[in-house]
């Protein structure tokens, strides 16, 4: 099951957002919320670190919501490196995100990728375990040094023309191993309607743990479920079958 009263990734006017942590924690309330995770990109040059996580703790003392002060990380090497911001302390939780696909040369973007499938100069298998690997990989790193969460799994595919039937079952199950290895909790992203129905099901069959997450970058998305709710009612169906069914 997931808890549609916690918001697990909204972000603030500091970076990816447009309102204020004050502005999100009110519609939070407002929208009947008991629990919200900022989750602002960050990086080596994230200068405003301290004034984001300042923010928030002011905010913890005029709310009765419970406020977790979180950052979102990009993997940007092969190896499953992240650019990590120069102090990681104060934050209760990461979220691991991949919008480029690391190359030896550098991260690409979706729209290089869809322009190098279209030439045939990659194969989707080729990309699909590039980024399923580096995603494991990452996923492994940010678990020593923080509670983990896999933010919008897989939806680079999605964007770079790749459809999730073409994700084999084995790349699956490597994903979901190495988040119930590490303990790492996998965002149901309303935004990017990610993970797909069927990685929820490999997820949940394996006992890995799932939050919805808005990745709110105004205060008018927080809280506010479709995709989400689907996923709910899937996984409560679920609950309901006999474990040789499900």
């Amino acid at each position: 099951m997931i808890d549609l009263r916690n918001d697990a990734h909204v972000h603030t006017a500091f970076f990816g957002g447009r309102d204020s942590v004050s502005v999100l924690v009110s519609a939070g309330e407002k929208a009947g919320l008991s629990g919200l995770t900022f989750a602002d990109l960050v990086g080596p040059d994230s200068a405003w670190l301290a004034s984001y996580r300042a923010s928030i703790h002011r905010a913890r003392q005029r709310t009765e919501l419970t406020l977790r002060c979180g950052v979102e990380v990009e993997a940007i090497g092969t190896d499953g490196w992240l650019a990590f911001p120069t102090d990681l302390g104060g934050l209760e939780v990461i979220s691991v995100g991949l919008s480029r696909l690391p190359l030896p040369a550098g991260p690409v973007g979706p729209e290089v990728v869809r322009s190098l499938l279209l030439v045939g100069a990659v194969s989707p298998s080729d990309v699909i375990e590039q980024l399923v690997t580096i995603t494991c990989l990452a996923v492994e790193r940010v678990a020593r040094y923080a509670p983990t969460l896999l933010a919008r799994p897989l939806a680079f595919l999605t964007r770079a023309g790749i459809d999730d039937a073409d994700v084999p079952d084995q790349a699956i199950a490597a994903l979901v191993d190495a988040c119930r290895s590490h303990g790492t909790v996998v965002e149901i992203s309303e935004r990017y309607r990610m993970p797909s129905i069927r990685m929820v099901r490999a997820f949940a069959a394996a006992g890995v743990a799932m939050a919805a997450a808005s990745d709110a970058r105004s205060a008018t998305e927080v809280g506010v479920w479709d995709y989400a709710t689907e996923v709910a009612t899937v996984l409560a169906g679920l609950d309901r079958q006999p474990p040789a069914m499900r």
